[in-house]
């Protein structure tokens, strides 16, 4: 299982809509977002909080996705297609926005089913019209849920940069920390191993901790 934002690829999705605004809204929804990823306020607290201050359109979700296969991480284009020739389960677990997120997984060869964010909803002009306020994925434990619920085959290997990465563990059989992008001090010390790049990670997935 991988995250998305600080992890495939290096970019925090919310933020960089945020920066679509004024100064004061990016300022606020980037503290917000790293507090969140720190685990020093629960994501459940801010989550509707950044997105209505966004108010992120269709088109800006479009331009989003587009950032997210220009951003990923060095070595995941080719690594993650050899894991899923070779049989591995591929899952992308997400805070994120789904309709940015689908366009990058579908060029690795991740299948719709393998995607697992929150969704949001626009109205007939395109702007923005709310957010799927019942996904997990919004919570501070949301990704541990949804993992459970997966039921993937073990072993399992779950891998992030942040707090609500790091609650898989309790659901994994390891859980790696990703600081390749950035390196949050909470996460790693409470992680199994700690890998700066896919090629990295791959060593993980092919030999074990």
């Amino acid at each position: 299982m991988l995250d998305v934002d600080s992890t495939l690829c290096g970019i925090e999705g919310i933020d960089w809509l945020a920066a679509l605004r004024d100064d004061a809204v990016a300022e606020r929804v980037a503290l917000e977002t790293a507090m969140a990823m720190r685990g020093e306020i629960p994501l459940d607290s801010v989550y509707a909080n950044r997105l209505g201050l966004v108010r992120p359109s269709r088109e800006e979700i479009r331009k989003l996705g587009d950032l997210y296969a220009a951003s990923l991480a060095p070595g995941a284009s080719r690594v993650i297609p050899r894991w899923i020739d070779d049989g591995i389960v591929v899952a992308l677990v997400s805070g994120g926005i789904r309709q940015a997120i689908l366009p990058v997984a579908m060029t690795l060869g991740i299948t719709e089913n393998r995607v697992h964010a929150v969704d949001l909803t626009f109205d007939s002009s395109g702007a923005y019209a709310g957010f799927d306020a019942a996904s997990p994925l919004a919570t501070a434990t949301g990704k541990r849920e949804v993992v459970e619920t997966m039921r993937l085959a073990r072993p399992l290997l779950t891998v992030g940069d942040g707090s609500t990465d790091l609650a898989t563990r309790e659901v994994s059989d390891a859980f790696a920390a990703f600081t390749g992008f950035v390196a949050r001090g909470p996460v790693i010390r409470k992680a199994d191993v700690e890998v700066e790049s896919f090629d990295e990670l791959d060593g993980v997935v092919r030999n074990g901790i």
